[in-house]
């Protein structure tokens, strides 16, 4: 039983071992429902669906394509799910993965199961219907931040490691993020900033548009200690979120003139190529010689509500 149990936390802990292997169509599906009951999973939960579909498919020699089941060939593939969909959590999957990845499979699901993913989806503030507890995440820490949420996380893990955005999930993130500075608590001064903030390595810093969803900020991969100074990297980035609820209206844009990433000043607070904080005043500024980041819809002027820095630490 110990090495049983063994087994299969390792699985939880890397389930792409299995499920990218040839052998995973061949898994027993007591085998398989068991694993789905974990809430240790260490994978998105879009990424379990579709392997249960990728399992389903085969049993059934059914290809994945929708428009071309016959009849015969969804009754197959509902039964041969039905025992697992009450294992699929999916009101934690992303509303754009919902959309493009499984409302395409609505003729194989329930279809009050359908009725109301839609509705909480499109209706606001609705609440899940099911009662299925979250599958934990691996995050070593807890997310201490008004402004974001942890699918925010393996975004920017992402970002920093030059990888594709969906890379990390919230379960693998390789840093933890700490909280340093909340303007809103702490004080909206950069004296109270280079307090909370200089000397502890690399920052992320995540700023709040007034009377807006909109939700902006950068990386520092060196620190904000310096008098008056630009400091060089290739690694920092700045973002802009339209709507800070949705990480799906993301933009990125990693550092264009290198010798001008970072701007360190006890007036200054976070400042990065054109986006400057000088005595909470913020702009995006041209400063005669371009963009220092390529612009991704910042406007030049703004009011920031609150603003978070994070150190960023390597697990």
């Amino acid at each position: 039983m110990d090495l049983w149990n063994f087994c299969l936390k390792k699985i939880c802990d890397e389930p792409k071992i299995l499920f990218d292997s040839d052998d995973f169509i061949n898994l027993k599906a007591p085998l398989l429902e068991l694993l789905l009951k974990r809430d240790d999973l260490n994978v998105d939960e879009i990424e379990i669906w579709e392997n249960l579909l990728k399992w389903c498919f085969a049993q059934q020699n059914v290809k994945n394509d929708p428009t071309k089941w016959s009849k015969e060939d969804i009754i197959k593939i509902e039964k041969e799910l039905y025992r697992f969909i009450h294992l699929i959590q999916f009101y934690d999957i992303k509303p754009t993965d919902f959309f493009y990845r499984v409302y395409c499979y609505k003729n194989i699901l329930p279809q009050d199961l359908i009725h109301d993913l839609l509705e909480y989806h499109i209706v606001p503030n609705m609440k899940p219907k099911a009662n299925l507890s979250p599958r934990k995440s691996n995050l070593s820490f807890e997310l201490n931040s008004t402004l974001i949420e942890s699918n925010h996380i393996p975004l920017f893990a992402s970002w920093i490691d030059r990888k594709e955005s969906s890379h990390y999930n919230k379960r693998s993130s390789p840093y933890d993020f700490k909280l340093l500075y909340r303007s809103s608590q702490d004080g909206i001064n950069t004296e109270s900033f280079h307090k909370n903030c200089d000397g502890k390595g690399a920052t992320i810093w995540i700023a709040k548009i007034k009377d807006s969803s909109q939700l902006i900020g950068g990386y520092n991969p060196l620190d904000w200690s310096g008098s008056y100074i630009w400091k060089t990297t290739e690694k920092s980035f700045i973002f802009n979120f339209t709507n800070g609820k949705d990480i799906s209206t993301a933009k990125l844009s990693y550092v264009s003139k290198t010798e001008r990433a970072v701007f360190c000043g006890i007036e200054y607070g976070p400042t990065t190529g054109n986006l400057r904080c000088h005595n909470n005043d913020w702009k995006y500024s041209n400063y005669g010689d371009g963009d220092r980041y390529p612009r991704i819809g910042i406007q030049d002027n703004f009011t920031v509500e609150d603003y978070e820095v994070f150190q960023v630490i390597k697990i």
